[in-house]
């Protein structure tokens, strides 16, 4: 049967909070992880869910496996669907342990890369350290995400330390920080060996800073489900697997069981002021 015009799901239907913002936005960012997608399933994501995406990061040092030609068909890729591209902190780790960071970074811009992340998880910096590198890498004309934590099972950051490298970083030039959570999301950071979540550490995090420049790694669905649940859906979510990107747009929009409530509760509300 032929169709004479487009078909539309009701706005409602496909967002039940009313609320989500569509891209460019600055809050309720999703950041997804690949880990060494071919260029068919790299396009498919992209085609598929660019929408509800708004970072792509290539996990740990898979940047520097990939073939450069289809590392910057990637980055062109990505560019032209919306979406930020840029390669995980490890391998910045390994560049700044062999003393060859400012080569590293020269080699992402000559590649087309816009966004750099800062992280010292398996290596040290010095407070000064970070600064002077978070700037330098503003001055080569970088977007800039740090992370805070380390890697090792068991590490947690304190609060007081958290708060106080997230307000550094920002004012050092960083566009936002992540809080570490692995791409296993089990024994670290805000996460116990089963990888439940710390909730109270969460919420005092939030007491003491504005967290809209958080991002939150949150690799399975029951952590996602709940930082969603604490802190709205307005929370930045970071290494979401690449075949999960729908499913927390799903968790944000109230479109899953665990987030139901998030759609009811604006119907509630819209029945209130009618």
């Amino acid at each position: 049967m032929k169709r004479n015009k487009e078909i539309f799901w009701d706005p409602k239907l496909t967002d039940p909070t009313l609320s989500r913002p569509a891209k460019p936005r600055s809050e309720g960012l999703t950041m997804v992880l690949d880990k060494g997608l071919g260029m068919s399933a790299f396009l498919d994501l992209l085609e598929t869910a660019s929408d509800h995406i708004d970072w792509i990061k290539l996990g740990f040092g898979t940047a520097g496996l990939t073939p450069v030609p289809l590392l910057t068909r990637k980055i062109e890729l990505a560019r032209a669907f919306g979406v930020r591209l840029y390669p995980g902190g490890t391998f910045f780790e390994v560049a700044k342990s062999q003393n060859k960071w400012l080569a590293y970074m020269d080699t992402l811009r000559e590649m087309g890369f816009e966004w750099i992340e800062i992280s010292d998880g398996t290596i040290s910096l010095s407070p000064a350290e970070r600064s002077r590198i978070i700037r330098a890498a503003k001055a080569k004309g970088f977007q800039v995400i740090t992370e805070i934590g380390k890697k090792k099972a068991g590490s947690v950051i304190p609060v007081d330390l958290l708060v106080e490298t997230y307000i550094r970083d920002l004012e050092d030039g960083a566009s936002y920080v992540i809080v570490e959570g692995r791409e296993s999301g089990e024994n670290v950071g805000i996460y116990d060996s089963k990888g439940n979540l710390d909730e109270d550490f969460v919420l005092r995090i939030r007491e003491r800073i504005d967290t809209g420049r958080l991002i939150w790694e949150a690799p399975k669905k029951s952590q996602q489900a709940h930082l969603l649940r604490l802190l709205g859906p307005g929370v930045n979510l970071g290494n979401v697997p690449s075949q999960e990107a729908l499913a927390v747009e799903s968790l944000r929009r109230g479109l899953r069981a665990d987030t139901f409530h998030f759609g009811m509760q604006k119907q509630e509300v819209g029945l209130l002021e009618s």
